[in-house]
C-alpha cells in the first residue's frame, strides 16, 4: 500500500453509544509528551506534525487525558487541529494527579473531576467533550460517587458520552445503573488476555473496547510475532494490531507514537489479513507461556 492509499477508514467503523461513529483504529496521544509522560515534547513541531498527519490518515478518534503532561497532550491537540474537522472525536480522561515524572496519584473526588473536566474543555477549546473517561477508580472514593459526578456533568452538557478505563466488569455493571457507558479502556493484547471476559461482555452489550499496550511482552510472544510478521512482510506491531481488529468487532485500538513513520505503519495494519492458523497461534500465546 502506498502512502496515498493509507486510510484508517479501511478498518471499518464502530458506534459509540449509538451517537457517534468513528473508524475502528484510533490514535493515542500519550506519547507526544516528554519523558515520563511529563512536560513538553523534545520536538514540539514534530509532535504537531504527527497529530496533523493522523487526521490526514483519517484517524478520527484521538485518545488523551489531562494527566498526560499533565495538560500538555490536550494543549498539543488543540494547537495542531483546532478548529477540528467535523468527523473528529476526542476522548479524554480524568482521575489522576501528577506530582512528577512517572508519578500518578488517585483523585476521583467530585471536586477534582469537575475541575478536570473544566480544564480539559478549556485546553481542548471545546464547549462539550465527546467522550470523557474516568481514568481509574479511586480506592478511597466511592466509585458510584465518581460516576454520578460524570453523569451530572453530562446532564449539564459538558460531556456528551461517559466511558471508563482500568475497570472490571463489576465496575461497568455498577456504572451502567447510573449512566450509559460507551467504551471501556483496559490493557489488552494477543499476549495479555486478562480482560478477555470483559471484551466478551462489551461485545454482548454494544460497548466499545479500547485496548492499550497492544504489543504485550515476553520472549514467546515476540518470537511468534516476528515469524508471522516476516511472512506478511509486516512489522510486529502491525501483526499485533491485526489480531486485535480481528478479535472483536467492538475493538478500537489506539496505538500511540511520536513518529510519523510509525504512525503510517500502524495505519497500514488495517490491511493485514491473518490466516485462521496465524490468528489461532497468536491467540494461544498466553496458554503457551503458562505451560512453561
Amino acid at each position: 500500500m502506498n502512502k496515498k492509499e493509507l486510510s484508517a477508514s479501511l478498518a471499518g467503523d464502530i458506534s459509540l453509544g449509538g451517537e457517534l461513529s468513528v473508524h475502528r483504529l484510533g490514535y493515542g496521544a500519550m506519547r507526544l509528551t516528554g519523558e515520563g509522560i511529563w512536560g513538553p515534547p523534545k520536538d514540539r513541531k514534530a509532535a504537531l506534525s504527527v497529530l496533523r498527519r493522523a487526521v490526514e490518515l483519517h484517524l478520527n478518534f484521538i485518545d488523551t487525558a489531562d494527566s498526560y503532561g499533565p495538560n500538555v497532550s490536550e494543549e498539543l491537540i488543540a494547537e495542531a487541529l483546532f478548529p477540528y474537522p467535523a468527523s473528529l472525536v476526542i476522548g479524554t480522561k480524568g482521575g489522576w494527579n501528577r506530582p512528577g515524572p512517572n508519578q500518578w496519584t488517585h483523585d476521583a473526588t467530585p471536586a477534582h473531576l469537575r475541575k478536570a473536566v473544566e480544564g480539559s474543555l478549556k485546553r481542548l477549546r471545546l464547549d462539550r467533550i465527546d467522550v470523557y473517561q474516568l481514568h481509574i477508580p479511586d480506592p478511597v472514593v466511592s466509585f458510584e460517587t465518581s460516576v454520578e459526578t460524570l453523569a451530572q456533568l453530562r446532564n449539564e452538557g459538558k460531556i456528551r458520552l461517559v466511558a471508563l478505563s482500568n475497570v472490571t466488569q463489576e465496575h461497568v455493571e455498577r456504572a451502567r445503573k447510573i449512566v450509559p457507558i460507551v467504551s471501556v479502556q483496559n490493557r489488552y493484547s494477543f499476549a495479555d488476555r486478562e480482560w478477555d471476559y470483559l471484551v466478551d461482555y462489551c461485545e454482548s452489550n454494544g460497548i466499545a473496547f479500547i485496548p492499550w499496550f497492544p504489543l504485550g511482552a515476553g520472549k514467546v510472544a515476540g518470537e511468534m510475532l516476528n515469524q508471522i510478521a516476516q511472512a506478511h512482510r509486516a512489522s510486529p506491531t502491525q501483526i499485533a494490531l491485526a489480531w486485535l481488529l480481528r478479535r472483536s468487532r467492538i475493538m478500537l485500538p489506539i496505538p500511540g507514537t511520536s513518529s510519523i513513520k510509525h504512525l503510517e505503519e500502524n495505519v497500514a495494519a488495517v490491511t493485514v489479513r491473518l490466516t485462521d492458523q496465524e490468528y489461532e497461534r497468536l491467540s494461544g500465546v498466553p496458554e503457551l507461556v503458562g505451560s512453561r
